[in-house]
């Protein structure tokens, strides 16, 4: 007997997730490209000019963090962070729904710790100026919330989605992982 797997469209909310974390994963490139072009300026100002810039060191530390925090929070979306993949595929449908649900649970979990408390060091140090640039030298924990809230929402989604699946679907999602 053979199983056929039928694809549903995603419905609007889905569609919206993959949205936002298209426009996440598009700014972590933006950020990527920014800190080749700021590091860029930097070795040709000090070698090339004799004249380094005071303000490239904060706003790479920026890009490096945007770029770090939305591509990790696109990892979740998508399924293509660290995990014990080859013991998943050996474990039975039931156990193996648990473990789906457990695992994004945790990664929510820590998604959510990671949002609050640089939010939190975000606004601790709005009011005091970086050296070398006119941004407040909390800024770098901006992208941390954002990347950490992106965490929380799309784990709870790979979530509920785990409750959701049938061994079909299972298939199906792992076969969209693999893309």
């Amino acid at each position: 007997m053979t199983e056929t797997t039928t694809f549903s469209p995603p419905g609007p909310g889905q569609r919206l997730l993959d949205r936002i974390a298209d426009i996440a994963i598009y700014t972590a490139v933006a950020a990527l490209l920014g800190l080749v072009v700021v590091q860029g300026w930097q070795v040709f100002a000090r070698y090339v000019i004799n004249d380094s810039p005071s303000w490239t060191e904060p706003v790479t530390l920026l890009l490096l963090s945007t770029a770090m925090s939305l591509g990790a929070a696109c990892g979740v979306h998508t399924n293509r962070h660290f995990g014990f993949f080859l013991l998943h595929a050996y474990m039975a449908p039931a156990l193996r729904r648990a473990v789906d649900v457990l695992v994004q649970l945790v990664v929510a979990v820590l998604g959510a710790f990671i949002a609050v408390w640089s939010a939190e060091l975000l606004l601790d140090g709005l009011d005091i100026k970086t050296a070398g640039a006119e941004l407040p030298q909390s800024i770098n924990y901006l992208p941390l919330a954002l990347g950490g809230v992106l965490m929380v929402v799309f784990a709870l989604n790979r979530a509920w989605k785990a409750t959701q699946s049938t061994p079909a679907d299972a298939a199906a999602d792992d076969a969209e992982g693999d893309r």
